[in-house]
């Protein structure tokens, strides 16, 4: 995949409508206190828009660049599940094992019932916690920042999130240790079930996990710039993040009263996110560091079905497997804080578009992404050959540069 900015008109794009995405990423600057905002487009293998509006550090007008490097947050997710659906397809386990086959300290699990955690009681699973489950937020995990069960309380104390120091293997140990939050399999629900992911890859693959993402995957994907760290000489090309507090270390109910105040400030999330920890610091829900091309090539290999100029990562039908709706009708829309995202469901580590008009933006049937924390955002659309990139490092924002992205983007399509 050549990262040049090619002719948009050659793969049916116009250009004038693509000129319109960059005043509209510079109005959040402008006007919603964005520092900068980082958007590139590829249709059919061809890069056809990349654009940098704003700061990589506003103090320092230091300007945003193609080399400018973002810490990715959740984006970092359905880049694991690639990774774990590559041990499967080599015939490691199956998707209906029980996560206690590989990790003991699961099958000992039980459920929390109750509001409080001084009123809940214990009771044992109807199930056990499946490998698929895992993919697809049925496990009955959840997150530190939600706060519609008191087990995220329970995560808050043990630090699950805001433990940099701690090793991938100590904090799914303390995660082993805490009840669940749901019975398996009856709630979709966000949570830490890609990190216990990520651990399961080091299990199965023998190998830590920043060796075999580096081995298996970066380096074939000629992604040179992603990882759990950034060497020193290279710490001038980080992003600064700015917004409201940040999320490992806080309740979604707090950053929204921020919201509220009108807080936006510069946020240091170094020891919640470090740049210089190449030791201990791996995760499966955040932790990656990336680039809008570095994503891109990633992205690019999923359009491709598992390949990207001759690298072959993962057998076509197993992208598509990955793609497609595996939880129940009952339990969507899914939601996240409360927020529900109509028209989709959710396949092995993404999500997935199963209803275009429900989901109040225009794309095709079967398109999939997710998005991070910082407001980092990526969609790929299979049916129009289209992959889009939004950097950002804006904690938490209630603005939605991704949505104007997107509907940039699909305007430009002229065919």
């Amino acid at each position: 995949m050549n990262s040049s900015i090619e002719s948009s008109e050659d793969v049916g794009c116009s250009s004038e409508r693509l000129a319109r995405i960059k005043p509209v990423m510079q109005s959040y600057i402008d006007h919603n206190g964005f520092a900068g905002l980082s958007t590139m487009l590829a249709r059919r293998g061809r890069v056809i828009h990349r654009e940098h509006v704003g700061w990589q550090e506003r103090e320092s007008h230091t300007p945003l660049s193609a080399d400018t490097i973002f810490r990715i947050y959740s984006m970092t997710k359905p880049i694991i599940s690639v990774a774990f659906m590559m041990l499967y397809e080599e015939g490691r386990f199956q998707l209906v094992d029980p996560v206690a086959k590989y990790l003991p300290a699961f099958g000992k699990l039980r459920v929390l019932t109750g509001t409080t955690i001084s009123a809940a009681q214990e009771v044992d699973l109807v199930r056990p916690i499946t490998l698929r489950d895992l993919l697809t937020h049925t496990a009955g995990l959840t997150s530190n920042f939600l706060e519609d069960s008191p087990v995220s309380e329970l995560y808050r104390r043990a630090h699950l999130a805001s433990d940099a120091d701690r090793s991938l293997e100590a904090m799914i140990a303390e995660l082993a240790r805490l009840p669940l939050a749901y019975q398996p399999g009856t709630k979709w629900h966000y949570s830490m079930s890609t990190d216990v992911l990520a651990h399961l890859i080091e299990v199965i693959s023998g190998q830590p996990l920043q060796d075999f993402l580096q081995e298996r995957l970066f380096a074939p994907l000629g992604m040179t710039a992603t990882g759990f760290s950034v060497p020193v000489g290279e710490h001038h090309r980080i992003a600064a993040m700015y917004g409201h507090p940040d999320i490992t270390t806080t309740t979604f109910s707090s950053i929204i009263e921020a919201w509220k105040r009108g807080f936006n400030e510069r946020i240091d999330v170094e020891t919640t996110y470090p740049a210089t920890n190449r030791h201990s610091f791996a995760r499966g829900g955040h932790g990656l560091f990336s680039t809008c091309r570095d994503y891109m090539r990633f992205a690019q290999m999923l359009l491709n079905r598992g390949t990207l100029d001759g690298v072959r990562i993962l057998a076509p039908h197993v992208v598509d497997f990955m793609h497609m709706n595996h939880v129940p009708p009952p339990l969507l829309p899914y939601e996240i804080g409360g927020i529900q995202r109509s028209g989709y469901g959710f396949g092995l580590g993404s999500r997935v578009l199963l209803n275009v008009a429900d989901s109040a933006l225009p794309g095709s049937v079967g398109e999939f992404g997710w998005a991070g924390a910082a407001k980092t955002y990526y969609w790929v659309d299979p049916k129009e050959e289209l992959v889009g990139i939004l950097m950002a490092q804006y904690m938490v924002g209630f603005d939605f540069p991704e949505k104007d992205f997107q509907v940039l983007a699909y305007q430009a399509l002229m065919e």
